[in-house]
């Protein structure tokens, strides 16, 4: 089994490069398999996005680390990301680009390195990820049924609707990176999902996390 993003497949952490440009974004939350939209406008991002284009195509998305003392974003970064391929690219006419990253694995990273370039680069590590490179890893273990019943009654709470045929023909691995990174929930939060060591946890991280912002607010109501 392998990730693949656009014409790429990624079957072993080998076949992930070692340095890669980073792109700080807070909460934003890219898991492997996932799709995320971007709308690249700053100098140094169109910089970085012409420096993926004329190689690998790879970026990788990381959250900077939130000082929680003022609520601020600080310059480090998160220790743990997830590169994505670029499968999607257009130019608009007015200097921006509109690019889609197809997620492939989480990272570690080793050490900022001094590129020279105006964008961010990191020295990575995906060797304690191997799982994130099979499609299906840990599905089988994931309660489906308790999923879609938070997705559910969120909807409800908040009176939205869902394309359920959608949802029901979704995988359980993909409706669950797809809630995953969809999910309203702040960067300590999506940094959360992102680090849980597997899919179940992931699953029952956002299960919990939904069911207490519920309850929260049943409990403003009363």
């Amino acid at each position: 089994m392998a990730v693949t993003a656009g014409n790429a497949d990624y079957a072993r952490a080998e076949d992930l490069p070692d340095i890669i440009p980073v792109f700080p974004l807070s909460g934003a939350l890219l898991l492997p398999n996932g799709q995320m939209p971007l709308n690249i406008f700053e100098p140094r991002y169109i910089a970085m996005t012409d420096h993926a284009m004329a190689g690998d195509r790879i970026i990788g998305m990381i959250q900077p680390k939130l000082d929680t003392a003022t609520g601020c974003a600080a310059q480090d970064l998160c220790a743990i990301g997830c590169m994505g391929r670029i499968t999607q690219y257009a130019e608009s006419g007015d200097g921006r680009y509109i690019i889609t990253l197809s997620g492939i694995s989480r990272y570690s990273i080793v050490e900022e390195i001094s590129a020279g370039t105006p964008f961010r680069q990191c020295l990575i590590s995906a060797d304690a990820f191997a799982g994130d490179l099979d499609p299906a890893c840990g599905s089988e273990d994931i309660d489906r049924d308790q999923l879609i019943t938070a997705f559910r009654n969120y909807l409800d709470a908040n009176g939205m609707e869902a394309d359920w045929e959608s949802v029901e023909q979704a995988s359980t691995c993909g409706l669950l990176t797809a809630l995953a990174m969809m999910s309203p929930w702040g960067p300590a939060e999506k940094q959360a999902l992102l680090e849980a060591p597997n899919q179940k946890n992931r699953a029952d991280t956002l299960i919990a996390m939904t069911e207490i912002a519920l309850a929260g607010d049943a409990s403003t109501l009363q």
